[in-house]
């Protein structure tokens, strides 16, 4: 039997949405606020607006796929819903960045992770940053209403055996670990959340806030690239848009024009800022597009007796905080220790290998676990993070340098990870570096850590967080927006995403978007319509 795809029920109900890619002429659209980005800061923004009774209007580059278009086949999924086709790198080629593209961003193919901010770096925030009304007490109402709102809660099921090794090694060294809450209803446990959900359990963007938002008589916009704002240097005067073709890649040639009251910027840590290096925006102080953070992610791989399948059921659901502030919050740098699926195409190039050698580590998959150290960066005066750059075709890029305090970082993590892995039972441990090979023992695969050379293109990096880039704080001289969001320097715009983050946060940071925007959106209601 079918499962119901209620977006495509709502759009037949008469759900006002425009498809840039079907423009036979340029188009202009009206709004009360644009919003910028249909993912976890835009989407929820445009619900708390529209509400109200704000007429709102939410602009998407990627395509509409809903629950009917997720087939769980990796070759359509990443071409149709990733940036980039799934193939976003730095500047340098080292780092590979997922981040979604579609209608409801990366909420539609995250793993369902969902943290509230660590303590620690929201009080860093106000201490060294300058973010006023942000502390751990001010956000926990916010946190609670999104939690609510998206059916956030820890993983009630077993953890599948690809989480369950992380578990166990921690278990056996007398590590903290802890279940992972995850935004979810109706789960099927399948474990091709990256994918995009077939049958609308995961409370992405797509199934909660976005069809909230038409339901209140907002617009959707999609397939249509934001190319730059004007404006006179106080406030924005109009948005401009290209539209794109039914994949998303080429513009038509067709102009799309938006006129609101007010902009809201929600595109996330690397467009955000793009579209602000394109429209000139003043930037006196040059913080546009700095301090942008990733958690920098290494891997390591390991062979185990039994079955792993680490590609069905939940793909994560245990983590551990060992590391992550050990040291104190400005010390080395620390990481959290979670567990990735590993499907077929992501596996071949994440585990490497050519020919014969590529083809024996896939034959091992049903066997094979991944575990990977998200790197807490930002909070140590040699952690300055990245900085988001324009192609000379307006295109953005993320210039993210790897210095020796990151290389700390990532040589422990792959210490750290392999003794677990081992700890857990496995036979044997790989850090993934292209010069790394499987070593059967905790002496081996140490001594082999310690030799290997940290150059970047060696290593296999990446991030599916990307944070900062439109600072807050309440200094200009330091930050981009104010504590609520609002552009320093042009009146009628505020941003609501993960680019606000003045350093990178410690944990996955969908429910953070989550909360912070809410928060915001109930203060930018109250300036718009005040009493609504």
């Amino acid at each position: 039997m079918p499962v119901p795809d209620p977006f495509r029920q709502g759009l037949e109900r008469g759900w006002i949405t425009h498809d840039g890619s079907r423009l036979d002429q340029d188009l202009t659209l009206e709004a009360d606020v644009a919003i910028i980005g249909s993912g976890a800061g835009g989407a929820t923004t445009a619900e708390i607006l529209s509400a109200a009774g704000l007429k709102v209007l939410l602009i998407e580059e990627g395509p509409l796929k809903t629950s009917s278009d997720f087939h769980l086949l990796e070759s359509e999924a990443y071409a149709d819903l990733y940036q980039e086709g799934l193939g976003r790198l730095s500047k340098d080629g080292a780092i590979t960045i997922l981040q979604g593209r579609a209608v409801g961003g990366t909420t539609l193919v995250n793993w369902a992770s969902s943290f509230r901010t660590p303590a620690q770096t929201l009080q860093h925030w106000a201490q060294v940053h300058g973010v006023k009304g942000l502390d751990q007490a001010s956000m926990a109402p916010w946190f609670e209403r999104m939690e609510q709102r998206l059916g956030i809660s820890p993983w009630a099921m077993p953890p599948n055996p690809n989480n369950d090794v992380l578990r166990r090694g921690c278990e056996a060294l007398g590590h903290r670990w802890a279940v992972i809450p995850r935004n979810v209803r109706g789960c099927w446990n399948l474990g091709y959340c990256g994918m995009g959900c077939p049958v609308n359990a995961k409370q992405s963007m797509l199934v909660t806030s976005i069809p909230a938002t038409l339901e209140h008589g907002g617009e959707l916009l999609y397939l249509a690239r934001a190319m730059y704002l004007s404006h006179d240097g106080e406030r924005i005067l109009q948005l401009h848009c290209q539209a794109l073709d039914a994949k998303g890649v080429h513009p038509t040639g067709r102009q799309i024009r938006v006129q609101a009251r007010h902009y809201v910027l929600a595109g996330g840590g690397i467009n955000s800022p793009a579209l602000l290096l394109r429209s000139q925006a003043p930037d006196p102080h040059q913080r546009l597009g700095k301090r942008t953070f990733l958690h920098l992610v290494n891997f390591s791989a390991a062979q185990f007796e039994e079955k792993i399948d680490p590609y069905y059921g939940a793909p994560q659901s245990i983590y551990s905080d060992q590391f992550q502030w050990q040291g104190g919050v400005d010390g080395p740098v620390g990481y959290k220790l979670e567990v990735p699926p590993l499907h077929p195409a992501l596996a071949s190039t994440l585990l490497g290998g050519h020919g014969r050698n590529n083809a024996l580590r896939m034959a091992e998959l049903p066997h094979t676990h991944v575990m990977l150290a998200l790197l807490r960066d930002g909070f140590h005066p040699q952690s300055q993070g990245g900085q988001v750059q324009l192609r000379d075709d307006g295109s953005p890029v993320l210039d993210y340098p790897v210095n020796d305090y990151l290389r700390d970082g990532l040589r422990r993590a792959w210490h750290n990870m392999a003794q677990i892995q081992f700890a857990a039972g496995a036979r044997q441990v790989m850090p993934v570096h292209g010069d790394a090979g499987y070593a059967a023992s905790r002496e081996l695969v140490r001594a082999m850590i310690d030799g290997l050379a940290l150059d970047t293109m060696r290593m296999r990096l990446g991030s599916a967080h990307v944070m900062g880039g439109c600072a807050m704080g309440e200094d200009p001289r330091q930050a981009v927006c104010d504590s609520l969001g609002r552009h320093h320097q042009l009146a009628n715009l505020s941003v609501h995403d993960g680019s606000l983050f003045p350093t990178s946060i410690g944990a996955n940071p969908q429910l953070s978007v989550y909360a912070l925007a809410a928060r915001l959106s109930d203060g930018l209601l109250g300036r718009l319509a005040p009493g609504a």
